[in-house]
């Protein structure tokens, strides 16, 4: 089935139901979007664009990115919405890669992909064609179909573009609803965060049960504004990367907003540490929930609940937290060593997963997806254990594991104890070549008072105090931030870069 089924039924049944606001302000009710989505259909068919094209979407959060999209989906195009903050020159190699006929961007992004746009990829400049008269049924299209191409993050190397289809999409919506939060008609979903990553999955949800999408009215993320529009527009959730969470936590303590309004907060894509759960708990109250997911299984791995998160009384609770849940039902979970064999409860290992939510493929990149997808699995390149309860704790990425003098040190764990030091506020650690050990330990860290600076022999007897000698890292960093992408990963990368020479800050 064609997603666009979702909004074509809610402007039959929910019509006059708020459907798109800006702000405090409705744009389109659930009717207007479906006849703003055929018009927009219908403008770029006439454009030269068919079923199976790939557009790509370069521009802002706001309300025409939503008739865009769906506007695609509607005609049974491919979307390929693209990182807001990404140079028109990467922009520019993500459009050529997937062959796009097509990309729709604002006048800033349209400045900044002009002079790199592929000869074979039309720009146009956030085109409003007039809604349809009539509310036509969407194309169809099979559960197989792509529907979204999901670029990587690109933290190393070139991002590569996950296929997602119809199906994968369904599915992702439905984990939502089911584990996460569910959504009645008029619930709100918030979106500081970008529609071209986990909130623009996370808005299918809210289409799906003729919800309302909420774009702010600043078109980014500010603190006070957030939960302004909790309280306005009522049992509102949103997602936010870690980063986030913590600036809305501050917020709170801070200044004491009402968060009655407020549903859920749903955080992932980095890691939450556990010092800076506790202290989002404190703020935000009973609102938090976790996934673990990547674009190849898109928010739908695991699941660490409200309820979970809440249940303080329960004898391994801290564990619990420093875990991301359990597996989603609409997926197997399983850590296996490099062999392939499935290992046991307790065992280390990289996290596998499949189900019909993961990625058909990367888009025209065999070996990559050969690489990913074996054995009818996905292997995430995560590296983790699963306790006898299901609790998946991630240790790290495979490609971050440091080993030195033999020893395997997962840098999470690292960072989980420098966190708990009351003057760290942030820290990333990575590993160097090391002539005598293979690697060591290097922990960049940012103060939680500048003007009060952190003493290096502090954190080591820290660490010594709550881990093994050859885990503590044997270098301190002191730097006012982490180098980060637009969702709030921490560029390890580009840190080792640093740590090979390269200069601060990272370029």
């Amino acid at each position: 089935m064609n997603l666009a089924l979702w909004l074509y039924r809610n402007a039959l049944a929910h019509g006059p139901r708020p459907a798109v606001a800006l702000g405090t302000q409705v744009v389109h009710d659930h009717a207007g979007l479906a006849r703003a989505a055929g018009g927009f259909a219908q403008w770029a068919r006439v454009q030269g664009i068919g079923a199976g094209d790939r557009v790509g979407l370069f521009m802002d959060n706001g309300p025409e990115y939503l008739v865009a999209l769906w506007g695609l989906w509607w005609l049974g195009a491919v979307a390929v919405p693209m990182n807001a903050r990404l140079h028109g020159r990467e922009a520019a190699w993500i459009l050529g890669q997937c062959e796009a006929r097509a990309c729709i961007a604002d006048d800033r992004h349209a400045d900044e992909l002009a002079p790199h746009l592929p000869a074979d990829t039309a720009l146009w400049r956030e085109p409003q064609p007039p809604a349809a008269t009539a509310i036509e049924p969407p194309a169809e299209r099979t559960e197989d179909d792509a529907a979204w191409l999901f670029y990587t993050s690109g933290t190393t190397g070139r991002p590569k573009g996950v296929t997602l289809t119809h199906r994968n999409l369904r599915w992702a919506a439905m984990a939502y609803v089911a584990t996460v939060q569910p959504v009645a008609p008029g619930d709100a979903c918030l979106h500081p965060a970008p529609l071209s990553h986990g909130s623009g999955l996370y808005h299918l949800a809210y289409v799906m049960n003729a919800g309302v999408n909420v774009l702010p009215a600043s078109r980014g993320f500010d603190e006070a504004e957030c939960f302004a529009l909790a309280a306005h527009w009522r049992n509102a959730s949103c997602f936010a990367a870690p980063t986030i969470v913590r600036r809305l936590a501050e917020h709170a303590r801070l200044h004491r907003p009402p968060l009655d309004g407020l549903a859920t907060i749903v955080y992932g894509g980095a890691p939450m540490y556990l010092a800076d759960l506790e202290a989002a708990r404190a703020a935000l109250g009973p609102h938090l929930a976790q996934i673990y997911g990547q674009g190849e299984s898109p928010m739908t791995i695991t699941v660490l609940p409200k309820a979970v998160i809440e249940d303080r009384g329960h004898p391994r609770w801290r564990e619990r937290m420093a875990s991301v849940g359990v597996a989603q039902p609409m997926v197997e979970l399983s850590i296996r060593a490099a062999d392939g064999r499935a290992l046991a409860a307790g065992e280390v290992g990289e996290v596998c997963v499949r189900g019909e939510v993961v990625m058909a493929g990367y888009w025209q990149q065999p070996e990559a997806s050969a690489a990913a997808l074996r054995d009818g699995w996905l292997w995430t390149g995560d590296v983790g254990r699963v306790d006898d309860e299901g609790f998946l704790t991630l240790l790290d990425r495979s490609k971050d594991l440091v080993i030195s003098g033999g020893n395997n040190i997962y840098p999470r764990e690292v960072e989980e104890v420098l966190l708990t030091h009351p003057g760290v506020a942030e820290v990333s650690v990575i590993g160097r070549p090391d002539a005598e050990w293979g690697e060591s330990v290097v922990a960049y860290v940012v103060c939680r008072d500048a003007g009060a600076a952190v003493d290096a022999a502090a954190l080591d007897a820290h660490c010594l105090a709550q881990m093994a000698r050859y885990k503590r890292p044997k270098a301190y960093r002191f730097v006012p931030a982490l180098p980060k992408n637009n969702y709030g990963k921490v560029l390890k990368t580009e840190l080792r870069q640093v740590e090979a020479g390269a200069p601060w800050p990272p370029a």
